[in-house]
């Protein structure tokens, strides 16, 4: 309901531009939100909503909807609400890392940034695992198709070569409209410099004990860069 608002029925017979136009703009409602819905019936009138100080015009006003993944997103406060799937689709529940500092981080196999960030996650992990510090992996093929494998050929990379321990999720997207319900609640915490969108593999989120994301930092930042922040989240000298 808008309670401010003059509803203008357009009729049968008016034609709003085309039928082109018409299907654009069912597109574009059915974008902005899942829920929304333009509903086209020949025996019915095609109604728009307009502002009630503003004079009724030929083209429509489109109020911007919330989606539905943002509105559930904002529902929840903390990574420790979420639950994903782990390499081998075992549901893990995040709230099991109440009390521990996260590294997450979305990594591929046959990126140029694989061989210093794979090495130095271990390292990092190595040094502060027994005192409250994981990482958590997600691999994702959306960047240069550079994460090709299935999920046992990606475990059996980063554990034979790079002697990860940590755990590795799932395959998931990180941007889209099938981005993962975890990445979407980091990037709308943390956005980039450059937008909310994921830029490339090894884009790195730092998430508190109580599941708070309180940094986000570029691929091209490496993991030993950033151990000062981790020190500092851990209370560690």
């Amino acid at each position: 309901m808008f309670c401010s608002s003059t509803r203008v029925l357009v009729k049968r017979n008016l034609k709003i531009q085309s039928i082109a136009t018409s299907l654009l703009l069912a597109k574009h409602l059915t974008s902005v939100s899942e829920k929304a819905l333009l509903i086209c019936r020949q025996s019915k009138p095609l109604s728009f909503v307009f502002p009630s100080n503003q004079r009724a015009v030929s083209k429509p006003v489109l109020f911007t909807l919330r989606s539905d993944h943002t509105m559930a997103s904002q529902s929840r406060t903390s990574v420790h609400d979420f639950t994903v799937k782990d390499a081998r689709g075992n549901d893990v529940d995040l709230s099991t890392y109440k009390g521990k500092v996260l590294l997450i981080v979305n990594v591929a196999s046959q990126c140029g940034l694989t061989n210093s960030n794979y090495t130095e996650l271990s390292q990092l992990y190595q040094k502060y695992k027994d005192q409250g510090l994981e990482i958590l992996a997600f691999p994702c093929n959306q960047f240069g198709a550079q994460e090709p494998g299935n999920n046992e050929q990606i475990l059996e990379f980063a554990c034979t070569r790079f002697k990860a321990e940590y755990p590795i999720f799932d395959k998931v997207d990180v941007n889209g409209d099938n981005a993962a319900p975890i990445y979407k609640f980091l990037k709308s915490n943390k956005g980039g410099l450059f937008g909310d969108s994921i830029k490339w593999n090894f884009s790195k989120f730092l998430v508190d004990k109580e599941g708070k994301v309180v940094e986000r930092y570029a691929p091209t930042t490496s993991p030993l860069s950033i151990e000062k922040d981790v020190k500092k989240l851990l209370a560690v000298a």
